[in-house]
């Protein structure tokens, strides 16, 4: 548990060869001390929020001619997958600035920018935050996230005339799918942050590898897809979801031997969309 040092981590390819960027906005496992010391939970509570392991995933993204970049900070910290001012005016001892969206259906979850509550459902704080401390983690942690990922997708779109964004995540395992679970879930926003062709393309080659795929459902894309996935603007965004139980001890965050495989496959994911002529992006 300790401060990050910067906001993100990004692995650029020796060599640029392809339009397409892979992004983790939530594997950041950098805790800082006050948020540990103003939780009412345990740390490891707190990491139930977590998309544990997901950049080493999608590592090999570099690999293969495209750039990858990974908050470092926690999603429970701050939230990059929201608007930035998506703020719970119940959290905070004082009034939220005006511009503030304090009525969104992720606010009403307790899952705004800066959330209410864990991955488990429970309180996070102990007591009410000081409204500066939300505008300091916005700043501080969001803004150059941001701002990191809006200028590889300019750069992308200079050089190759389009982009296409990889938004990574891992869902947790859950009751209510226990028959029939997803191993993977494909948001396009229902169709709108992509061309389905690129949907369609990242379902089969996962289901040719004997994986159960789903789209939009029950994750049809957050912020970053939807704010970014802009086809008419010759930027594409597709949010990956991987189901934890595949490589993940949901307890313990801990890897499971199935990670090794699923990281290959991920791998040989990566090289079919490497191999790929994207030329009908443009």
């Amino acid at each position: 548990m300790a401060e990050p040092d910067q906001p993100y981590l990004l692995h650029r390819p020796l060599r640029r060869t392809l339009p397409l960027v892979y992004a983790s906005p939530h594997s950041g496992r950098c805790y800082p001390e006050a948020l540990v010391a103003a939780a009412r939970l345990d740390p490891m509570a707190l990491r139930r929020s977590e998309d544990t392991f997901v950049e080493e995933l999608f590592a090999a993204a570099p690999e293969f001619g495209a750039p990858l970049l990974a908050a470092t900070f926690p999603r429970v910290f701050c939230d990059v997958n929201r608007e930035p001012w998506e703020l719970d005016p119940t959290m905070f001892d004082g009034p939220l600035p005006h511009w503030v969206n304090s009525s969104s259906p992720r606010v009403g979850a307790g899952l705004g920018t800066i959330a209410r509550i864990a991955g488990g459902g429970e309180p996070v704080y102990r007591h009410k935050l000081n409204v500066a401390e939300a505008e300091d983690r916005i700043r501080r942690y969001w803004q150059p996230y941001h701002a990191a990922l809006a200028a590889l997708i300019a750069e992308t779109r200079a050089e190759f005339g389009f982009c296409l964004l990889i938004d990574c995540h891992s869902m947790p395992s859950h009751p209510a799918q226990a028959g029939n679970p997803p191993d993977f879930v494909l948001g396009d926003a229902h169709g709108t942050a992509c061309t389905p062709r690129i949907t369609r393309m990242v379902e089969e080659a996962l289901g040719c590898m004997g994986y159960r795929v789903r789209r939009n459902d029950p994750y049809a894309g957050g912020y970053v897809t939807r704010h970014y996935g802009r086809p008419r603007d010759a930027v594409h965004a597709l949010q990956i979801e991987v189901a934890r139980p595949l490589y993940l001890d949901e307890h313990r965050l801990e890897r499971l031997p199935g990670m090794a495989p699923l990281t290959r496959d991920l791998g040989r994911l990566m090289a079919n969309l490497a191999a790929t002529d994207w030329s009908f992006l443009a």
